[in-house]
């Protein structure tokens, strides 16, 4: 194992130990990390250090490095910071849309409830575990269908400005060219993996374990999927070659 291996071992499992519910953490948890108040900071800093963290284990698959100059890892924690918070609001709405949905027009009546109860384990206790599934199925689906197709080409699209700018902070607080990058895009790779293959085969199911947790533990682990987006998006790297 090479240094740079052992160092970011360290950091991803310090990373992971911060957001877990362990007792000396208890009173950082409430009152900062998983406190309400401060949703967007939080939503923030959780989707900047482990998507960040994701992002540098996919260039280490494609390149052996972790990091290289002009790679701009802090310029992608930025736009993962605030990704993060536009995620969040897709949560809220999409986890309070979709119930009512299902229980006006589908018939699943206790849909609403169901996503008032705490986890997918309070549901069962309730009676409504199956009701909790169904729903957090549906909210995951629509969000990745309606919401992350656009979510995930921005994010290719900022990940063009970077590189085309030399990973630099000053390069990339220029304008974005969004219409020389965007037909620039391998569409052919954008859709058939990034689209048709991973929303159906991962972010649907990954996204409904994540509805049928609490909901203060929703977006932290939405963000520790950033981690395996990192790999996926070396996969499809890998396919543009």
């Amino acid at each position: 194992m090479k240094r740079s291996d052992i160092i970011f071992t360290t950091i991803l499992v310090a990373a992971v130990i911060l957001f877990l519910p362990l007792p000396f953490l208890n009173e950082f948890h409430e009152s900062f990390i998983y406190n309400p108040d401060y949703w967007a900071i939080t939503s923030f800093i959780k989707f900047a250090l482990l998507s960040t963290i994701g992002e540098s284990l996919g260039l280490r698959i494609r390149t052996g490095k972790y990091n290289y100059k002009g790679f701009g890892l802090l310029p992608r924690a930025i736009v993962w910071g605030f990704l993060g918070i536009g995620i969040k609001i897709a949560f809220v709405v999409f986890a309070a849309g979709s119930p009512i949905l299902l229980s006006k027009y589908f018939g699943l009546h206790a849909a609403i409830d169901a996503m008032k109860l705490s986890d997918i384990f309070a549901a069962t206790e309730a009676g409504l575990g199956m009701t909790r599934l169904i729903t957090a199925f549906t909210i995951s689906a629509l969000m990745n269908l309606i919401f992350a197709p656009v979510f995930m080409t921005f994010h290719k699209i900022t990940d063009t400005h970077i590189i085309n700018n030399g990973g630099t902070l000053r390069g990339f607080f220029t304008p974005i060219a969004f219409g020389k990058i965007f037909p620039s895009i391998n569409w052919f790779v954008q859709w058939d993996f990034v689209f048709k293959r991973t929303i159906p085969m991962f972010w649907i199911p990954a996204h409904t374990i994540t509805f049928l947790l609490p909901e203060q533990y929703q977006i932290v682990f939405a963000a520790f999927l950033g981690i395996i987006l990192g790999v996926l998006l070396a996969i499809a790297a890998q396919k543009q070659k």
